[in-house]
């Protein structure tokens, strides 16, 4: 089965003779095509479950599965290239390098994974015109607004032509307007180029753009079945 599975997913670490519960028997199924946000309060677990799921961390029990292909037991080279080429991510901050321009951003992930064709710059500027960033291609990040260093980092986590895009807090730094904007545009390519996606947000005000919502508490995750979505 292709996108992500999570199954009866824990991790627990010690603390001197202690032990500290961060995820709790998770199960989640997100399909191609699918935006689905987790919510919950600091502390409840989001951060280590995007971890888990974007394989920059081992669950200490459970079962993860990329595209069908089981994380544990792989190499760290092996889970490099799994990260590389199956899973975009878009986080708090932009991370642009201030140096490379809005296309140069993109073309980069191409040249660490080998090289750059030309079949990648037209890719890379049809994402960039999806997200409204054409006249913006040879400017630097110190000349963007906050809300095109934001849709930058969304069309560089397409680049690669992932299966699955991992959004952690990609509103944090924004106004109302610019969120509303950014997430309505990653639920867009999300469905137009048939991902799997998972956003953990703190912002319900960004919800109605997904298709479910699950809510953490204390390392569990549940259906947030008192949240109604506009669709």
């Amino acid at each position: 089965m292709t996108g992500i599975q999570l199954t009866n997913v824990s991790k627990v670490y010690k603390e001197g003779d202690d032990q500290v519960v961060a995820l709790d028997n998770v199960s989640l199924s997100v399909k191609p095509g699918e935006f689905i946000a987790v919510i919950g309060p600091s502390g409840s677990g989001k951060s280590t479950f995007l971890s888990i799921a974007g394989a920059l961390l081992q669950a200490t029990v459970g079962e993860v599965k990329l595209n069908g292909t089981v994380l544990a037991g792989l190499s760290p080279k092996a889970l490099s290239k799994i990260r590389l080429e199956e899973l975009g991510f878009i986080l708090q901050a932009s991370n642009l390098i201030p140096y490379l321009t809005v296309l140069d951003q993109l073309l980069v992930l191409k040249k660490m994974a080998g090289g750059i064709t030309p079949a990648d710059k037209d890719f890379a500027k049809v994402l960039l015109e999806d997200l409204g960033l054409s006249p913006k291609l040879k400017k630097f990040p110190e000349h963007l607004s906050g809300g095109e260093r934001q849709r930058t980092a969304i069309a560089r986590a397409f680049m690669n032509d992932p299966s699955i895009i991992l959004a952690d807090e990609p509103t944090a730094n924004l106004d109302t307007s610019r969120a509303h904007e950014v997430v309505q545009l990653i639920a867009r390519e999300v469905k137009a180029r048939n991902k799997a996606a998972i956003m953990v947000t703190h912002d319900e005000r960004m919800l109605e753009y997904c298709d479910k919502v699950y809510r953490m508490e204390d390392g569990r995750l549940e259906a947030a079945t008192d949240l109604v979505l506009s669709h």
